[in-house]
């Protein structure tokens, strides 16, 4: 019976996602998961798959300018013109030094997250959902001429991702903004 459960709430979820699933599924374990909160395990669930994707190799700054959102719903963008995936950037009065160095030791904090780059300018992290394993690139773009850090992110794989790249930028702008 629960077999079947699982069966049918992995069909949901490839519907769901419109048939544009390109994943490559993998068994992914709860030891697997970076120190989240409450460990899935004590909840009697982990994640079924993996759907990580293909890590695009398009990311990064060019030009000054973090990659576009691909006009679907699960991507935000802080240099985006597009208000659908507009968000603000991130502010900060310290030094771009201070602030890189913050801005890490909040994304290091984050659940499932794996840091892929770490310049002076600019961070690239995995983030991973617990039940699905889905995979959402992040970045994080500090323009000191700007005065701000563009941030930039995006789903892998589907159309929607129900508002989760919005309110992960908005958990981490309130942990980056001193109180």
């Amino acid at each position: 019976m629960l077999v079947s459960k699982m069966t049918a709430l992995v069909l949901v979820v490839l519907l769901w996602l419109g048939g544009s699933v390109q994943a490559i599924a993998q068994p992914f374990t709860s030891a697997e998961l970076r120190s989240p909160a409450i460990e899935m395990s004590q909840l009697g669930v982990s994640p079924l798959f993996s759907f990580s994707g293909t890590r695009p190799a398009n990311l990064g700054v060019k030009d000054g300018q973090l990659l576009a959102c691909p006009g679907t719903p699960n991507c935000v963008n802080s240099q985006s013109t597009d208000p659908n995936s507009q968000t603000v950037p991130l502010t900060y009065s310290d030094s771009p030094q201070q602030a890189i160095a913050r801005l890490k030791t909040v994304i290091e904090a984050q659940p499932r997250t794996k840091i892929i780059a770490a310049e002076d300018n600019y961070l690239y992290a995995e983030f991973t959902t617990a039940l699905m394993g889905f995979v959402d690139d992040v970045e994080f773009y500090l323009d000191e001429a700007a005065g701000v850090i563009h941030v930039r992110s995006a789903s892998r794989l589907g159309q929607s991702d129900l508002g989760v790249n919005r309110k992960r930028i908005e958990t981490i702008r309130s942990q980056f903004t001193p109180s």
